[in-house]
């Protein structure tokens, strides 16, 4: 079993290491620049108290100022609750509120100053109105304390701002700077203890891409021997492949056969909002590499930022992803070949990189990574199923030989599935049964659990039985598997048909029978009951995809002539591949095809309506027809190829 990704150590760092030493940690920055802070520190936190103090001091103005003249009244009016005075300045409180004089609203407590030049009897006035004359004043003024404490809390909460904000942007700039300077980038961690790392072991059914990493692994391990000989290693590996056929799993076991530290990260991870975030990610990434070379940086879908440049939307071309795939570019340029770091890239899309990528010097290397033959199916299940205990009765190659096309993922998915089906019926080990139901499961959908009417069982069944029937029937058609009417995934009834060997090139003839097979059911459906319905809808995408290869890509047709006429992504741009007069040839060359390919089905069904009725009858009563019964009610003998490859 294969090891997983080591899991990253903080989520500044958008990389995955392997095999990497432990650093001692550096010490604190200079307390030259922690001072500098300091003062900036005590610069803003003085601004901001005095700010305060007179914001602070303009709300506290809460009484209103009044005129003495407006006091006395006040007094003679019997108005006047209580005073407090210091000096001629008088605090004081009215019994009722009234319309301030000088501003809006009203007012109960007040303000006033005594003039100097006053000869009135204020105090005659006071003590025979009843007004209390109080040694406190009126209106509470908060100790210094707490205007301290209040005018610092403004700063705090800017500190604390300050503090979150420079995080932010140095963790979104990779340690390329911020509010509070450069971060320092995280450190790589080693493997866990005691957990081994991929090899070539842990790699199966794809030995001949591995013998091209090799030339890797030994100039990783035999560095000096190569620099003797003025030889010079590719800077850059690029995988490409289907998904699923293991190419993240080939990075790793290079380093883990070489020994070296391992990077890993997936491009989208370079990519952020912030224009510039991906670039210093990078120059980082490789950065860290150099520091523990010779090592390998292994980057993912590297097709997500290495698109080829000028056909995107952006404006000037100064967007995120073609910064960072600019940046990439400067850094492989800048390796020496005496570094001893590697850049392994994986992608599903070669087509679409940009052509400075894959130019000799960066990417120089294009390795190709297709899914396993039979034998190397054999050799992925039996390192799939190295836990798992398998019964007396499984056949590893038997299972290898029904599964043509599959790829190492889907293998390995197989073998779960089957694994998790022992476990639901309780045995203590897989058994040929749960790979096989496990098999149907992965390629035919799960069972529904769906109850149709008899009458649409039974066209389902004559269905089924046209598809089946005309797979008997083609010359050098795919043999037949399995027939059923148990509604499966999206489909009502499923005909399983695989090859007995794998097929690398397909000929006309191959291609036909395909057509007329896939074209079976409707003719079923037209030949017993007279008319047609939406059951062929995925039979009919089927037809109209392999017969627009014949005729556009694979010079099948003698109108359209040896030429590649539409692109493999024709569906997309079907309008712009071609004159608009050789797409009109095209689209009557598939015309003829798949109508020549219904008449010979319906033709053919015709003259074996007996088998045909005998297949839909078998399926109504036993709902699936193995391969024997299937080949045995309808009196056909299948002579078995069995072709090693």
């Amino acid at each position: 079993m294969t090891n997983p990704a080591p899991t990253r150590k903080s989520p500044e760092q958008p990389w995955r290491t392997e095999g990497t030493p432990e650093e001692p940690p550096k010490p604190p920055s200079g307390g030259r620049r922690l001072r500098g802070g300091w003062w900036s520190l005590v610069l803003a936190a003085l601004v901001v108290f005095l700010v305060a103090n007179l914001v602070l001091s303009y709300f506290d103005e809460d009484e209103p100022t009044i005129s003495y003249t407006e006091f006395s009244k006040q007094v003679d009016a019997d108005n006047v609750s209580k005073i407090y005075s210091k000096g001629d300045a008088i605090q004081g409180q009215l019994k009722k509120s009234q319309d301030d004089p000088e501003g809006d609203g009203k007012y109960s407590k007040f303000k006033t100053q005594r003039p100097e030049f006053a000869d009135d009897q204020l105090w005659a006035e006071l003590t025979k109105n009843n007004v209390t004359v109080t040694a406190e004043p009126v209106v509470q003024q908060r100790s210094f304390l707490a205007n301290l404490l209040i005018s610092l809390a403004p700063m705090v909460l800017l500190v604390v701002l300050w503090i979150f904000i420079a995080r932010r942007m140095s963790a979104g700039m990779g340690g390329a700077g911020g509010m509070l300077g450069r971060k320092a980038p995280p450190k790589p961690v080693e493997l866990e203890p005691g957990a081994e790392r991929t090899t070539f072991a842990d790699v199966a059914g794809i030995d001949e891409v591995e013998g091209e990493l090799n030339d890797v692994v030994d100039f990783l391990k035999n560095p000096d021997a190569y620099r003797r000989m003025g030889a010079k290693m590719p800077r850059g590996v690029l995988l490409a492949g289907a998904p699923g056929t293991g190419k993240t799993l080939l990075a790793r076991a290079v380093a883990g056969e070489a020994g070296v530290p391992f990077f890993s990260a997936s491009a989208s991870e370079f990519i952020e909002m912030i224009v510039g975030v991906g670039a210093s990610r990078v120059r980082e990434l490789f950065a860290e590499a150099r520091k523990v070379a010779p090592s390998i940086i292994f980057i993912d879908e590297i097709d997500t930022i290495g698109r080829a440049r000028g056909g995107g939307a952006s404006m000037g071309g100064h967007d995120e992803r073609e910064q960072t795939l600019n940046q990439i570019l400067t850094e492989m340029d800048g390796f020496s070949g005496a570094e001893g770091v590697i850049v392994i890239a994986a992608t599903n899309r070669a087509d679409v990189l940009d052509p400075a990528l894959t130019r000799p010097g960066r990417f120089d290397r294009v390795v190709m990574v297709s899914p396993p033959d039979r034998g190397g199916r054999k050799a992925i299940l039996e390192i799939h199923t190295r836990e798992i205990p398998l019964a007396e009765d499984v056949d590893l190659a038997q299972v290898a030989r029904t599964t043509p096309g599959m790829t190492g993922a889907e293998l390995a998915n197989l073998t779960n599935e089957a694994a998790l089906l022992a476990v639901k019926r309780k045995q203590d080990r897989v058994k040929q049964a749960d790979l096989s139901e496990a098999l149907e499961k992965v390629q035919l959908g799960a069972e529904r659990p769906l109850v149709m009417p008899l009458e649409e069982r039974r066209r389902t069944a004559y269905h089924e039985s046209g598809h089946a029937l005309l797979g008997m029937l083609q010359p050098g058609a795919d043999p037949v598997r399995k027939i059923t009417i148990v509604p499966r995934g999206r489909a009502l009834g499923v005909t399983l048909s695989t090859p007995e060997s794998d097929k690398y090139a397909y000929t006309e003839e191959y291609l036909r029978g395909r057509v007329i097979g896939a074209l079976g059911g409707m003719a079923a459906e037209q030949v017993v009951y007279g008319m047609i319905t939406t059951g062929a809808e995925n039979d009919l995408e089927q037809v109209t995809n392999i017969v627009r290869g014949m005729v556009a890509r694979w010079g099948m047709s003698e109108r359209v002539g040896r030429l590649s006429a539409l692109p493999n992504d024709a569906q997309q741009a079907y309008g712009l591949a071609a004159a608009p007069q050789t797409l009109d040839v095209i689209d009557d060359e598939m015309r003829r095809i798949v109508d020549e390919c219904y008449d010979e089905a319906c033709r053919k069904l015709r003259d074996h309506r007996g088998q045909l009725d005998d297949l839909a009858q078998a399926l109504l009563e036993n709902e699936t027809l193995e391969e024997a019964d299937a080949y045995r009610i309808a009196g056909i003998t299948r002579l078995a190829k069995d072709v090693d490859t």
